[in-house]
């Protein structure tokens, strides 16, 4: 990124405080990155616990595979998912309060004896893969919001503030150049003068 900037005081004083801002963001915008770091890896874990407990549930009742055939699909079903939100690391993520299930009351007598347990394990693994779904969004939202930041990290530390420095060496060399050759060329016209009044003295 090129940084435009004038030979003259007032851009000098306008890279100072840019680069001034962004040395003093840069550790808050890394220890933001690290916050969120670790915020996607426990959004992971959390999200990997959830398909385990999942998949050994559902292994757990394989043997019922023939059953739920006979089982009728209308007496369950998901009728609201009620959520809230948590800033964490100044990212908005979703967390679950509780699954709202619309349940058809059934004959007990007449049903299989085994429905009653049959709802109940298909509420638990509606459930937990509602839990696995919304850690998958965290992971999603908190992993989007790390790379803006890394980004960011990225732009200050290899870019801009070397960017700025760069400039400000510049614009400082180019001033003291330009002092030392008016310097130089006062000596010059001071020397001449002083040549010019030797020489009418002498005549």
């Amino acid at each position: 990124m090129a940084i435009k900037f004038q030979y003259n005081k007032t851009s000098l004083g306008e890279l100072g405080k840019q680069l001034k801002m962004r040395q003093k963001a840069l550790p808050t915008i890394k220890s933001k990155e690290s916050a969120l770091r670790t915020e996607v890896k426990r959004a992971k874990d959390s999200a990997a616990k959830y398909r385990r407990q999942l998949d050994s549930l559902i292994a757990e009742y394989d043997y019922m595979m023939a059953l739920w055939g006979e089982f009728d699909c209308t007496l369950l079903g998901v009728k609201d998912v009620e959520l809230h939100s948590q800033k964490i690391a100044g990212v908005r993520i979703p967390l679950l309060d509780h699954v709202v299930f619309n349940e058809k009351p059934f004959d007990l007598f007449s049903s299989p004896a085994w429905y009653g347990d049959g709802v109940e394990l298909l509420k638990r693994i509606a459930t937990l893969g509602i839990e696995f779904e919304i850690y998958n969004r965290q992971t999603e939202l908190l992993d989007y919001a790390r790379r803006k930041t890394t980004q960011k990290v990225n732009l200050y530390e290899k870019v801009q503030i070397p960017g700025y420095e760069d400039a400000i060496r510049k614009i400082k060399r180019f001033m003291e150049d330009e002092e030392n050759l008016s310097k130089s060329a006062q000596k010059i016209v001071k020397t001449r003068q002083q040549a010019a009044a030797k020489e009418g003295g002498e005549r």
